[in-house]
């Protein structure tokens, strides 16, 4: 059962609701605007851009991706961005006011790196036999690869949060602490597992798609 089953969404009714949350980041960047904020503009902003990645792979690559998938890269960027934002006359946002928030958008984060990494190592997998890779070892990579890019995500915040404090420039990303750090660390990996274990029900289409587009680029060469 593919996932838009189990969400009881149609087609028609995921292309709606990422198209809404894509207007929604487009908003949130008005505000940001209207409001002096750099922090809400940059990460709206790029969430924003992130959205339309999907269609620049149909476009240029000829890679589809399913609507489900969309709407959870989407739907990933959007809770990011309204972190920032909130609710019009909320006194704070999300990020600092719901404790679970900031650790529910770094899963849904680390669940679509570990997405990349997976459709690339299942592609890779089908489309040479110079390499191959057996699925324990697959899901001991993606888990690897995601706490990687959690960590590098981690040692970036500090970067800037250093950056900022020095110039005197506004914070466009905020470190919480050492224990905000390594849960963060922690719900990146089960941003991984989740992947890790429904990776193969709900990649396939995906990893397919790249696999047919590599044996095509071979053909090219």
């Amino acid at each position: 059962m593919k996932l838009r089953d189990r969400l009881g969404l149609t087609k028609r009714h995921q292309r709606i609701a990422a198209q809404a949350m894509q207007y929604g980041l487009f908003g949130m960047i008005a505000v940001g605007f209207y409001e002096g904020s750099v922090g809400v503009m940059v990460n709206a902003g790029v969430g924003f851009v992130i959205t339309y990645v999907p269609a620049l792979l149909e476009r240029d690559y000829d890679i589809q991706l399913d609507p489900a998938l969309v709407l959870w890269i989407t739907l990933a960027v959007f809770l990011h961005g309204f972190g920032t934002v909130g609710l019009p006359g909320a006194e704070a946002h999300p990020y600092s006011s719901i404790w679970w928030w900031d650790h529910m958008t770094h899963m849904f984060s680390a669940s679509l790196v570990a997405g990349a990494g997976y459709v690339t190592v299942r592609a890779l997998d089908e489309h040479t036999d110079a390499v191959r890779f057996p699925p324990r070892f697959t899901v001991v990579f993606i888990l690897l690869f995601t706490m990687s890019f959690g960590v590098f995500w981690e040692v970036i915040e500090f970067a800037i949060a250093l950056a900022a404090e020095a110039t005197g420039a506004p914070r466009v990303l905020t470190q919480y602490g050492l224990e905000d750090t390594m849960k963060d660390l922690l719900f990146d990996t089960l941003g991984g597992i989740v992947v890790g274990l429904w990776g193969t029900a709900y990649l396939t289409g995906l990893t397919e798609s790249l696999t047919e587009r590599l044996g095509a680029s071979r053909e090219t060469e």
